[in-house]
């Protein structure tokens, strides 16, 4: 296994701490964490992405979805107790898993269903208007004086300040 020194980019950058979280977390995942249960990552559109995972033997109230700060954790313990069953073969794996999925800022877990074995969860990004590209308009003609421009400035942030 490969280790990655990510410290002297830390030393002059600020706010990319969770940079650091994600790519240690992804190093320290075991093969088999990965394998169960199995799951797609589909997008659907320009900001739609559905998660697809495969939950054979588990009902709407054994899964749990939750979202906590910027992670998409699903969950799933089977209810049903069967050990009493005498398996000539068990190939149905019923464990109970937690898959945890970092999403990106303003990723938001729109609405999940349960059909066929199948959990779906469907997710979009929903940009704030504040956040999103804009086009300044250029208008043409002589410029305001500045030093007028600067008291007029100066005055409207001291009104608002009060």
């Amino acid at each position: 296994m490969r280790t990655f020194d990510f410290s002297p980019l830390f030393r002059s950058t600020v706010g990319f701490d969770r940079l650091a979280h994600l790519m240690d977390g992804a190093m320290r995942t075991s093969e088999a964490a990965i394998s169960y249960p199995p799951y797609n990552i589909v997008t659907l559109g320009e900001d739609a992405y559905r998660i697809t995972m495969a939950v054979a033997g588990f009902g709407p109230g054994d899964i749990g979805v939750t979202v906590k700060e910027d992670t998409l954790t699903i969950a799933g313990k089977s209810a049903a107790n069967d050990e009493d069953a005498a398996y000539l073969h068990r190939g149905i794996a019923r464990r109970a898993f937690e898959r945890r999925f970092d999403l990106a800022g303003h990723i938001k877990v729109k609405d999940a269903t349960l059909e066929n074995g199948l959990l779906h969860v469907d997710l979009v990004r929903e940009v704030p208007e504040e956040l999103k590209p804009r086009t300044i308009e250029i208008k043409t003609g002589a410029p305001a004086s500045l030093a007028g421009k600067a008291k007029k400035l100066i005055a409207g942030s001291s009104k608002k300040a009060a």
